[in-house]
């Protein structure tokens, strides 16, 4: 009996300790280094002794079935990956891959067969394999070190970045090696194999910083460095020091975090979108934020739309496809990625019959004028447009030409960046000739056969009874629509099908704006009601969700606030009803680009003020929850037909949820209105929204945008000059010059000084927006203001200091930031 009690008790001792091996080896015990002794594999994973990142195999997206080792931060809600080892060659299988040290010293990726997926490279041999170690540290690079010296540093990763550039990595060459360090963006969000854009130092050696499709298109310059920073781009010293190391061996760039009390977790990615990112890390919200990206435009980034189609940013849709041509998927087209392009609705006979003229039917053309042109030309020395257009035809692989007047120009393989000129591009704009099949191009010259008008006459006949038959079907759904609509205004909010909106807004046609949020289109309801239908992009909730966010903010009703009407949830599509207003949104109020817009009396300017401030106030204080907009700018606020203030897009950081920071910072124009609290990862609170509406009062003010590039490339920050203004107690020089003087001295005080207190770095200086509404009353006494610290640096350093508006600023051109 004794002898059994022992049995049992030493088989329970074995399993306990293969057990207890068995958990050292699957989880690498926690550990931060990978050994000859102690690989990798399957779901095994290792992390920084702080516990700041980790490295393991994942899998990318929601459809990848590839593995790939990684590196990402540990202490995040969702897993962002900084760095792909084997990012051109996948892992079947994490299972039965392996990384470990290989025999002559390299860290190495194996499949099941032992056959090398990727390799660290190194040419020589430092070490042996039992001494060498990866290690991964707590700023997110992997190096393969000496155990015994980890001074030695054979290989880091730091030396070789896919998408990310972190504090302490480099971006640059090694003259050595002739290795190009630079980002490289993902393939798409599924697939992390190099894609079209790059970000970082220029290749040809000039010091400056370049985005670039394909490795040879530029598209994005920073501007050349100065020694403290790039001439274009001078926020990116913001928080930060860049140190630009230049000598015979090695020639890059590199940063580290400027301020130790700033807890600020950041990166700078090359995006599949084409645009150059720095994000950082809000514990706030949690989330990832914007706080700087270029270019400014969309269709600024090389061929954003993808081939023949053509980039627009005013008005319409962003991509639209060329005559006789769609989108190459319409799901991704629909989804609002565009980067697939279009592809031909009809082949050309040359490629279907190996000859330009086929029974009298060639080729035709299509004239698109004033045109930015394509780059990827050929230039013929031909002395007209009637020979060049010839010399396309005769050449089946021509998908277009153009002539200049001196020469002829053709495009032989696909045309990208077509786009609308933007002002001040140095891009050549001409008229381009679309190349496209007879049938896309009906001649009108054509003789007409008598099939042809038998054809049209029996079409008119049917055409005309199918328009009664409309006329008839539209009346019978007008009057039960006019019906519904008019039970549905007796309850809350009216409940619209996707088909119905799209009926009221002409398939969506009419395009108002649009932004991070989602675009705006005009409709028509069947009263002859005008309304605005915001069509929202990026939404992740679901429909119970979604239905109990819409209808808390269908019980919001303010004089102050844009109302909504209605809503729509079929499916994955998300659009809200709003009133529509015909004097659009303050924006078009504030500059000389809108000729056809009288400029805003004083009196106007005033109530618009206040009007705005109490619709804020209700938000923040007389809702029964507070609601933070986070949004606040001038395209936000809106004009009804007498002028009066409603205030746009409350309640759509509640619908965004944790992607209300992502959105708000990328989109156009929001970044200069952002409180310091975005940026340092303090809490967010409703004083946020006090600082943008501070930074809208003085645009209000001067008539302007608070940002102006001159044509030296200088850039007046209006705030600067202002506070400096308000405390001298010289507030009429801050009017709009257009009013010539013409203002109620008394109150355009009380708006600069609240303008003032609004703007304050720290938020408990700052009024609440009932405390503004007082202000702008004149209910309470306002005090001068003190210059905000921010601002106060660059009147200390006669302008040569660095400010978060700048993010805004045209980044073609060098920016000094000026002040008188």
């Amino acid at each position: 009996m004794a002898i059994r009690s022992c049995r049992n008790s030493l088989f329970v001792l074995i399993v306990v300790l293969f057990c207890c091996f068995s958990i050292r080896t699957n989880t690498a015990a926690g550990d931060d280094t990978i050994s000859l002794q102690q690989p990798l594999s399957g779901n095994q994973t290792i992390v920084s002794k702080g516990g700041m990142f980790e490295l393991g195999f994942f899998t990318p997206g929601n459809k990848s079935q590839n593995h790939y080792i990684g590196i990402w931060y540990k202490k995040r809600p969702e897993r962002t990956v900084i760095w792909v080892a084997n990012r051109e060659k996948p892992a079947s299988s994490a299972t039965t891959s392996e990384l470990t040290i290989s025999r002559d010293g390299n860290l190495v990726l194996l499949d099941q067969s032992k056959n090398l997926i990727w390799s660290s490279n190194l040419t020589s041999t430092r070490s042996n394999s039992t001494s060498t170690v990866a290690v991964i540290l707590d700023t997110g690079n992997l190096v393969l070190t000496n155990q015994s010296d980890t001074s030695m540093v054979y290989w880091q990763s730091f030396d070789h970045p896919t998408d990310s550039w972190l504090p302490g990595g480099r971006v640059g060459w090694n003259n050595i090696t002739k290795q190009y360090m630079t980002l490289v963006s993902w393939r798409s969000e599924d697939d992390p194999a190099p894609g079209s854009y790059s970000f970082g130092m220029d290749p040809t050696g000039v010091d400056q910083l370049v985005q670039m499709w394909n490795g040879s298109v530029y598209y994005w310059t920073s501007g050349r460095w100065n020694g403290e920073y790039f001439s274009s781009v001078p926020e990116l010293t913001r928080n930060q020091v860049y140190k630009y190391i230049y000598n015979e061996s090695e020639n890059y760039l590199t940063y580290t975090i400027d301020d130790a009390k700033v807890a600020l977790v950041t990166r700078f990615q090359a995006d599949v979108s084409g645009l150059g990112i720095q994000w950082a890390w809000l514990n706030t919200t949690p989330a990832w934020l914007s706080v700087w990206s270029q270019p400014k435009l969309q269709c600024q980034i090389y061929s954003f739309c993808g081939p023949f189609s053509i980039c627009t940013e005013t008005g319409g849709p962003v991509c639209s496809c060329l005559q006789g041509f769609e989108p190459a998927s319409k799901k991704d087209w629909d989804s609002g990625s565009w980067k697939g392009g279009c592809v031909r609705r009809t082949s050309l006979l040359c490629e279907n019959n190996s000859t330009v003229i086929n029974n009298g039917q060639e080729d035709k053309f299509s004239m698109i004028p004033d045109m930015q042109l394509p780059v990827n030309s050929k230039a013929l020395l031909i002395s007209n447009v009637e020979q060049c257009q010839v010399a396309c035809l005769n050449n089946c692989s021509c998908t277009a030409y153009a002539y200049n007047g001196s020469a002829c120009l053709i495009w032989s393989s696909e045309l990208l960046n077509l786009q609308q000129p933007i002002s001040g591009g140095n891009s050549p704009v001409g008229t381009l000739f679309l190349r496209l099949a007879a049938s896309e191009l009906q001649d009108s010259s054509n003789g007409v056969s008598t099939g042809a008008i038998v054809g049209a006459v029996v079409g008119g006949v049917v055409l005309c009874l199918g328009i009664i038959l409309v006329l008839i079907w539209i009346r019978r759904k007008r009057s039960q629509s006019r019906a519904s609509f008019k039970q549905g205004k007796e309850g809350s909010l009216v409940v619209f099908s996707y088909r119905e909106l799209e009926a009221l807004t002409k398939n969506f046609s009419e395009r108002l704006g649009g932004g991070g949020f989602g675009s705006v289109f005009k409709g028509v309801l069947p009263d002859k009601t005008t309304i605005a239908v915001k069509k929202l992009e990026g939404l992740r909730q679901g429909e119970k969700q979604f239905r109990a966010e819409v209808s808390t903010m269908g019980t919001i009703q303010h004089v102050n606030l844009v109302r909504l009407r209605g809503f729509c949830c079929e499916g994955d599509k998300r659009l809200l009803v709003y009133d529509f207003m015909p004097n659009g949104s303050l924006d078009s109020y504030l500059t000389d680009d809108h000729a056809e817009q009288q400029p805003l009396g004083w009196k106007q300017r005033y109530q618009i003020a206040i009007g705005t401030a109490r619709g804020l106030a209700y938000l923040h204080e007389q809702c029964r929850d507070c609601i933070m907009h986070c949004d606040i700018k001038p395209e936000n606020i809106l004009l009804d037909k007498d002028l009066c203030p409603k205030v746009s897009d409350f309640g759509m950081a509640k619908l965004m949820g944790r992607d209300i920071s992502r959105v708000m910072t990328t989109m156009r124009g929001t970044v200069g209105y952002l409180a310091p609290e975005w940026i340092t990862g303090l809490p967010v609170t409703p004083k946020a929204d006090v600082y943008s509406y501070g930074m809208v009062l003085f645009e209000l003010i001067s008539g302007k945008r608070n940002a102006t590039v001159h044509e030296d490339g200088q850039v007046t920050f209006f705030p600067v000059w202002a506070t400096k203004r308000v405390v001298q107690d010289d507030v009429v020089s801050l009017l709009d010059k257009r009013l010539e003087g013409d203002a109620d001295i008394e109150q355009l005080g009380r708006v600069c000084r609240a303008a003032c207190w609004c703007i304050q770095d720290e938020e408990s200086q700052r009024p609440t927006m009932g405390q503004v509404v007082q202000m702008l009353e004149g209910v309470v006494e306002i005090g001068i203001p003190p210059v905000p610290n921010t601002l106060q640096r660059v009147l200390n350093d006669e302008g040569n200091a660095l400010v978060f508006f700048a993010s805004g600023s045209h980044q073609d051109e060098p920016t000094n930031i000026i002040y008188q």
